[in-house]
């Protein structure tokens, strides 16, 4: 099995975060990998993976990172794929990361996620490899008829609880 999907941290701190991203790839049945890379600390490594990262199949790249936040910027400066930014809460509780993130400069776009949002990354990373894949889109499909149907048991249930001036 090859991955079509990178997910790259800064550093394995991170993973708690990440985790939730390679919990809904692997739900979704999408091969992918996890490797800690820093653009600050392994700068050249960075470079390195970004350069070659089409050549060894993978479709987009989940990369979260804290603080100054320039991991998923170096990636997506280095390598044509679509690359989903994920700030990491740390110092500000997370605002520092998602601002690196989100002040590109034009033509190194990198889409982003709240902070911590790695499942919504891992989503959209889906979406994104559904749009030439039935099989994954059906997938996709099932798991948003899920989240629907948590809401409308979540509503049934809202119906029981009674309240003296209640009136529904």
């Amino acid at each position: 099995m090859k991955p079509i999907v990178s997910i790259i941290m800064g550093s394995t701190s991170d993973l708690p975060v990440m985790e939730k991203a390679a919990a809904f790839l692997d739900s979704m049945d999408v091969p992918f990998e996890i490797n800690a890379l820093s653009a600050h600390r392994t700068p050249a490594e960075v470079e390195t993976f970004a350069k070659q990262v089409r050549e060894r199949g993978i479709k987009v790249i989940l990369a979260g990172a804290g603080m100054a936040a320039a991991l998923p910027g170096v990636i997506a400066a280095n390598t044509t794929l679509p690359v989903i930014g994920i700030p990491i809460k740390g110092m500000l509780d997370g605002l520092d990361a998602m601002l690196s993130i989100i002040q590109m400069p034009p033509g190194i776009p990198v889409a982003t996620v709240g902070v911590n949002g790695a499942q919504n990354a891992a989503i959209l990373a889906v979406e994104m490899l559904a749009l030439s894949n039935d099989d994954l889109a059906t997938r996709l499909t099932a798991y948003k008829e899920e989240l629907k149907e948590k809401i409308v048991k979540a509503n049934q249930e809202l119906a029981n609880v009674k309240y003296k001036n209640k009136t529904n």
